[in-house]
Protein backbone atom coordinates (compact mmCIF):
# COMPACT_ATOMS: atom_id res chain seq x y z
CA UNK A 1 0.00 0.00 0.00
CA UNK A 2 2.58 2.43 1.19
CA UNK A 3 4.46 2.06 -2.91
CA UNK A 4 0.84 2.80 -4.64
CA UNK A 5 0.23 6.03 -2.37
CA UNK A 6 4.05 6.81 -3.38
CA UNK A 7 3.39 6.26 -7.13
CA UNK A 8 0.37 8.28 -6.88
CA UNK A 9 1.55 11.15 -4.69
CA UNK A 10 4.88 10.95 -7.09
CA UNK A 11 2.35 11.20 -10.09
CA UNK A 12 0.30 14.44 -9.16
CA UNK A 13 3.62 15.80 -7.71
CA UNK A 14 5.13 15.27 -11.32
CA UNK A 15 2.45 16.58 -13.32
CA UNK A 16 2.38 19.94 -10.85
CA UNK A 17 5.81 20.53 -9.94
CA UNK A 18 7.24 19.56 -13.71
CA UNK A 19 5.95 23.00 -14.91
CA UNK A 20 7.32 24.95 -12.34
CA UNK A 21 10.77 23.54 -12.62
CA UNK A 22 10.93 23.94 -16.67
CA UNK A 23 10.73 27.44 -15.84
CA UNK A 24 13.70 28.00 -13.79
CA UNK A 25 17.10 27.19 -15.27
CA UNK A 26 18.68 24.02 -13.78
CA UNK A 27 21.89 22.43 -14.21
CA UNK A 28 22.11 19.50 -15.67
CA UNK A 29 22.97 16.78 -13.12
CA UNK A 30 24.45 13.21 -13.68
CA UNK A 31 22.92 11.19 -11.29
CA UNK A 32 23.53 7.59 -10.47
CA UNK A 33 20.51 5.93 -8.40
CA UNK A 34 21.01 2.67 -6.41
CA UNK A 35 17.80 0.98 -5.98
CA UNK A 36 15.92 -2.22 -5.41
CA UNK A 37 12.82 -1.73 -5.93
CA UNK A 38 11.96 -1.39 -9.99
CA UNK A 39 9.04 0.68 -9.03
CA UNK A 40 11.03 3.15 -7.55
CA UNK A 41 13.45 2.89 -10.02
CA UNK A 42 11.23 4.03 -13.00
CA UNK A 43 9.24 6.56 -10.89
CA UNK A 44 12.25 8.49 -9.87
CA UNK A 45 14.49 8.48 -12.92
CA UNK A 46 11.51 9.41 -14.88
CA UNK A 47 10.95 12.57 -12.73
CA UNK A 48 14.45 13.45 -12.67
CA UNK A 49 14.64 12.92 -15.86
CA UNK A 50 11.50 14.76 -16.84
CA UNK A 51 13.35 17.54 -15.37
CA UNK A 52 16.33 17.61 -17.15
CA UNK A 53 18.82 15.04 -15.49
CA UNK A 54 20.72 12.42 -16.67
CA UNK A 55 19.89 9.06 -14.33
CA UNK A 56 22.21 5.78 -14.51
CA UNK A 57 20.48 3.12 -12.65
CA UNK A 58 22.22 0.50 -10.02
CA UNK A 59 19.86 -2.59 -8.19
CA UNK A 60 22.14 -2.88 -5.65
CA UNK A 61 25.20 -1.88 -4.04
CA UNK A 62 27.81 -3.85 -5.71
CA UNK A 63 26.18 -2.63 -9.44
CA UNK A 64 26.42 1.37 -7.77
CA UNK A 65 30.17 0.57 -6.62
CA UNK A 66 30.90 -0.54 -10.12
CA UNK A 67 29.37 2.20 -12.13
CA UNK A 68 30.44 4.77 -9.68
CA UNK A 69 34.38 3.58 -10.23
CA UNK A 70 33.83 4.08 -14.17
CA UNK A 71 31.82 7.50 -14.48
CA UNK A 72 31.85 10.73 -12.68
CA UNK A 73 28.36 11.85 -10.97
CA UNK A 74 27.22 14.63 -9.47
CA UNK A 75 24.85 13.03 -6.77
CA UNK A 76 24.10 9.70 -5.78
CA UNK A 77 20.67 8.07 -4.86
CA UNK A 78 21.34 5.43 -2.60
CA UNK A 79 19.01 2.96 -1.19
CA UNK A 80 20.10 1.47 2.17
CA UNK A 81 18.17 -2.10 2.26
CA UNK A 82 19.44 -3.61 -1.02
CA UNK A 83 20.49 -7.02 -2.11
CA UNK A 84 24.27 -8.43 -2.57
CA UNK A 85 25.66 -4.98 -0.90
CA UNK A 86 23.31 -2.60 1.11
CA UNK A 87 23.52 1.07 0.65
CA UNK A 88 25.63 1.32 3.81
CA UNK A 89 29.28 -0.42 2.94
CA UNK A 90 28.63 0.23 -0.74
CA UNK A 91 28.89 4.07 0.69
CA UNK A 92 31.88 3.02 2.47
CA UNK A 93 33.18 1.97 -0.13
CA UNK A 94 32.76 5.11 -2.72
CA UNK A 95 34.27 6.55 0.15
CA UNK A 96 37.60 4.45 0.07
CA UNK A 97 37.50 4.94 -3.52
CA UNK A 98 37.14 8.71 -3.78
CA UNK A 99 40.34 9.03 -1.09
CA UNK A 100 42.63 6.90 -3.36
CA UNK A 101 42.17 9.44 -6.03
CA UNK A 102 43.76 12.82 -5.44
CA UNK A 103 41.78 14.61 -8.20
CA UNK A 104 38.10 13.11 -7.56
CA UNK A 105 35.94 15.70 -6.18
CA UNK A 106 33.69 14.27 -3.24
CA UNK A 107 30.86 13.26 -4.68
CA UNK A 108 27.29 13.91 -2.87
CA UNK A 109 25.24 11.14 -1.18
CA UNK A 110 22.13 11.26 -0.39
CA UNK A 111 20.24 7.90 1.16
CA UNK A 112 17.02 6.71 0.42
CA UNK A 113 15.35 5.11 3.38
CA UNK A 114 12.26 3.57 5.00
CA UNK A 115 13.83 2.60 7.98
CA UNK A 116 17.68 3.25 8.38
CA UNK A 117 18.68 5.45 11.64
CA UNK A 118 19.59 9.01 9.75
CA UNK A 119 22.40 8.84 12.07
CA UNK A 120 24.08 5.65 10.39
CA UNK A 121 23.75 6.99 7.09
CA UNK A 122 25.45 10.55 7.86
CA UNK A 123 28.14 8.34 9.87
CA UNK A 124 28.87 5.82 6.83
CA UNK A 125 29.22 8.93 4.96
CA UNK A 126 26.52 10.12 3.58
CA UNK A 127 25.79 13.77 2.80
CA UNK A 128 22.15 14.04 2.71
CA UNK A 129 18.70 11.64 3.85
CA UNK A 130 15.44 11.59 2.50
CA UNK A 131 12.58 9.27 4.28
CA UNK A 132 10.46 6.99 1.99
CA UNK A 133 7.95 6.97 0.85
CA UNK A 134 9.62 10.91 0.03
CA UNK A 135 8.15 13.69 -2.46
CA UNK A 136 9.85 14.11 -5.67
CA UNK A 137 10.03 17.79 -5.08
CA UNK A 138 12.06 16.63 -2.03
CA UNK A 139 15.17 15.97 -4.45
CA UNK A 140 15.33 19.78 -5.49
CA UNK A 141 15.08 20.33 -2.09
CA UNK A 142 18.17 18.11 -1.20
CA UNK A 143 19.99 19.20 -4.65
CA UNK A 144 19.26 23.07 -3.32
CA UNK A 145 20.77 22.59 0.12
CA UNK A 146 24.09 21.38 -1.89
CA UNK A 147 23.63 24.22 -4.85
CA UNK A 148 23.83 21.45 -7.25
CA UNK A 149 20.71 23.43 -8.68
Amino acid sequence: MDKLKFLLKAMQLTNLHSSTIEAKKMKKLKILLAEDDTMIQRLTSYYLQRIGHVVDIAGNGREALIKFRSQNYDVVLMDIQMPEMDGIEAVKEIRKFETSLRDRVKTIIIALTTTANKQECMDAGMDGYAQKPFKLEDFDKLFGNFQLI
